[in-house]
């Protein structure tokens, strides 16, 4: 278990890299996956708290959530930086912290029935 753990924590972490370098890297370099770009976005975070989940599963999610939350907030500022040359878009972080709700939803909802009095 320790052992898939640590895979889950490499691949996460190459997961926030590749993220990473997505967001700033000029647009036309860029993978897109979906025409509209929320729905990208709402992919990669999707994703990441999935990775994020499996990665430290000892760790309490809402801080995984806030966690996340703040890396996406964190591209955004980035991505206004004038020699990044990407915009800098509210909408774009909101997207990003509604797929780490959808993502940690079930995930609470199982820990709920596992807590909630029978």
């Amino acid at each position: 278990m320790k052992s898939l753990v640590h895979l889950a924590q490499i691949v996460f972490a190459a997961a926030l890299v590749f993220t990473f370098y997505s967001a700033v890297i000029p647009p036309s370099h860029a993978l897109q996956l979906v025409p509209w770009d929320k729905a990208e976005h709402f992919i990669a975070f999707y994703a990441l708290t999935g990775l994020a989940a499996a990665a430290f599963p000892r760790r309490n999610l809402l801080w995984i959530a806030v966690g996340l939350s703040a890396f996406g907030a964190a591209i955004e500022v980035v991505q206004g930086l004038p020699m990044v040359r990407r915009d800098r878009d509210f909408w774009d972080w909101v997207a990003d912290t509604l797929a780490i709700g959808a993502a940690l939803a079930p995930m609470l909802l199982v820990w709920w029935r596992r807590t909630a009095p029978r």
